[in-house]
């Protein structure tokens, strides 16, 4: 065949130096083309970590074994040798940079992997990458603001394993340097200052909630191919809003800057909360702060006698479970009954009726309601089937106000029901039974019991003691740090320190793990938790509308009211589909029920993305332990990448 000239850039010669210029045959392969270039350049180093970038085309060449003809390169082709992995800078959740090495040329989700590794986060599935959001400041002033921890001198090859040196990773024992950014990233940042709040970016609305999901990075293409340069600052996020089997004992790094997030999405009120709710995160938040002042939080140096004592621990609870007789088994499978007098309110249009007293009981994943307790063995007035419903707590414990509410799905749109509980137990009992019917779970599941004590020991907190001193307020106290400005204008700082120092009282004797993972389950309970949200057109609507993703739901919002217009359940998804052409998602739901809208503030691969990534984590089970089916996460998040 005949020879013919390819043009190559070699980012190692500088950026003015002119491309090398190699004769090739069309039949040459891409590893005969870096070997070519590899001996032009005469320079004595380490070549394996570079490939060639096809420019033009905006792809890499690293099936080394294709020939030019079979990638179609021509004489025209301007190809570029470079790294594949180059420093690139990270935002942290609590704020923090980190300048790493990051792999330029394979899908974010597998760069996304090595970035955890390095980081010590489990469970990288649940993370991602987005474009952060445009600052007022200059390039140059922002710069020099950031304080960037360096990573870049850490080699990956040996991250590849996590092993405990020093109570901290091998990788960050290595030097005072990196055992400060180790520090940095296991323990909590002090609270920030009440200017700092003020002046970060908080979503005015849903729209502009919905802007920010359109800054995700693709997981199946490069970063290069999504136009990120060397050291290009980018987020790291959790993306799904479902942290599977967090362990305090190896999630250090992962729970901190989990809290990190959580801590943030309240106090630019991201997630609405109560005033009440609002206190006791601050509550939280001081003693999280002092306890990290007062408690070293490193990993125990003797891991071997923490993983012995986990393993001796599992032993004995299956020991004893294997100890249950028959009878004891039979006895917990007969379902708890609930009835009880509760009051219900149905708002309608026009009307101010008010709540009605019935005669309740709980059914599988359904509610009936009769006149009176005597009248329970005939016809109920209603049934109120749960399962695919929202359940959202309505509660003031000062003022003793107990109410569920519940948005039923109903064929004309979304069904609203408000039922006011007497006192803390009876709400607790039949807030657990409708958030478990609303899943499709009846009062017989083991998990009854767990989440009525979780609501319990969730009021519990709220509680303020009106007879019991409240302890002196701390110099290093200031609750402006700790709460959303609409509260830092509501009230002046020493009524907030009151408020906050009562909450304070039923937090005070938790250690500094329980504090962390009570501030992210209050965080999770609350209503507007993990939406991620999209503005779309229904298919047959002349109007924009939002979509609002959740981990186990897709909600359809009004865009002028704000209303929930209808819920659809991914458990009750049979399939859905993308058409790239139009770019529109058509899904398809039991019992006939199709849906399909086009994106507006959002490429539709997002949205694809994030109902297979909750479906994929959907499927994480305990016997898989920390393995990772990277095959079927590409497959459900891909589309048409994955083909």
């Amino acid at each position: 065949m005949a020879d013919w000239d390819l043009s190559v850039t070699v980012e190692e010669l500088g950026s003015e130096a002119p491309a090398l210029s190699i004769s090739v045959t069309s039949d040459l392969h891409i590893g005969g083309v870096i070997l070519k270039l590899v001996e032009k350049t005469q320079i004595q180093r380490d070549w394996s970590d570079h490939a060639l970038w096809w420019e033009q085309k905006q792809q890499w060449l690293l099936r080394t074994s294709w020939t030019l003809e079979k990638c179609e390169i021509h004489a025209d082709a301007s190809l570029v040798f470079m790294p594949q992995h180059k420093p690139l800078r990270l935002g942290l959740p609590n704020g923090a940079t980190v300048r790493l090495r990051a792999c330029f040329s394979g899908p974010v989700f597998r760069t996304l992997l090595g970035i955890c590794r390095i980081l010590n986060i489990r469970h990288p599935e649940e993370l991602s990458l987005l474009r952060p959001l445009e600052e007022k400041k200059k390039k140059k002033e922002r710069d020099a603001l950031d304080e960037v921890y360096d990573l870049t001198e850490v080699p990956l090859a040996s991250v590849s394993q996590a092993c405990l040196y020093n109570g901290m990773p091998a990788h960050f024992a290595d030097s005072p340097q990196t055992e400060a950014v180790y520090r940095m990233l296991s323990v909590p940042q002090p609270a920030p200052a009440p200017e700092l709040i003020s002046k970060q970016y908080r979503a005015a609305s849903v729209v502009d909630k919905a802007h920010i999901n359109s800054r995700w990075l693709d997981s199946s293409r490069s970063l290069l191919q999504q136009g990120v340069q060397e050291n290009d600052r980018l987020w790291l996020r959790f993306k799904y809003s479902t942290f599977y089997n967090l362990e305090p004992l190896y999630d250090v790094v992962r729970l901190a800057q989990l809290y990190e997030q959580a801590r943030w999405a309240v106090l630019l009120e991201d997630v609405d909360c109560t005033e009440e709710e609002m206190m006791l995160f601050g509550a939280l938040q001081y003693h999280i702060s002092k306890r990290s002042l007062s408690e070293p939080q490193t990993v125990t140096s003797n891991a071997a006698m923490d993983d012995l004592e986990t393993a001796l621990l599992s032993l004995e609870v299956k020991m004893d479970g294997d100890s249950n007789t028959a009878n004891d088994m039979l006895d917990n499978m007969a379902a708890p009954e609930l009835s009880d007098y509760l009051k219900i309110f149905r708002p309608k249009r026009l009307t101010l009726k008010g709540y009605k007293q019935y005669w309740f009981k709980f059914q599988d994943t359904g509610i009936s309601y009769f006149k009176s307790k005597e009248e329970s063995v005939g016809e109920p007035i209603q049934q109120i089937h749960l399962k695919g419903c929202e359940v959202a707590p309505d509660v003031n414990v000062a003022g003793q106000k107990f109410v569920i509410r519940l948005l039923i799905p109903a064929p004309e749109g979304m069904t609203e029901f408000y039922l006011r509980c007497e006192n803390e137990e009876q709400y607790a009992h039949w807030m657990a039974a409708c958030r478990l019917a609303s899943t499709g779970r009846s009062l017989a599941d083991s998990s009854f019991q767990s989440e009525i004590q979780s609501i319990r020991s969730f009021l519990a907190m709220q509680k303020t003691h009106g007879n019991s001193s409240v302890p002196a307020a701390d110099d290093a106290i200031n609750p402006h740090s700790l709460v959303s400005p609409r509260y830092q204008k509501k009230y002046k700082a020493k009524q907030l320190t009151q408020r906050i120092l009562e909450a304070y009282q039923n937090v005070a004797q938790l250690s500094w793990n329980d504090a962390l993972l009570r501030f992210l389950q209050i965080w999770q309970a609350l209503p507007d938790f993990g939406l991620s949200y999209v503005v779309v057109r229904f298919k047959g609507s002349r109007k924009d509308e939002v979509l609002g993703i959740a981990p186990n739901r897709l909600i359809r919002i009004d865009l002028g009211v704000g209303d929930v217009v209808r819920t659809w359940r991914y458990n009750n998804m049979r399939q859905w589909n993308v058409n790239w052409d139009i770019r529109q998602v058509a899904i398809e739901f039991d019992g006939n029920v199709n849906i399909a809208f086009s994106c507006v503030t959002a490429d539709c691969k997002i949205v694809h993305e994030f109902i297979g990534g909750y479906i994929f984590m959907s499927t994480r089970t305990k016997e898989q332990g920390d393995a990772l089916n990277q095959e079927l996460f590409h497959k459900l998040t891909g589309g048409h990448e994955a083909l």
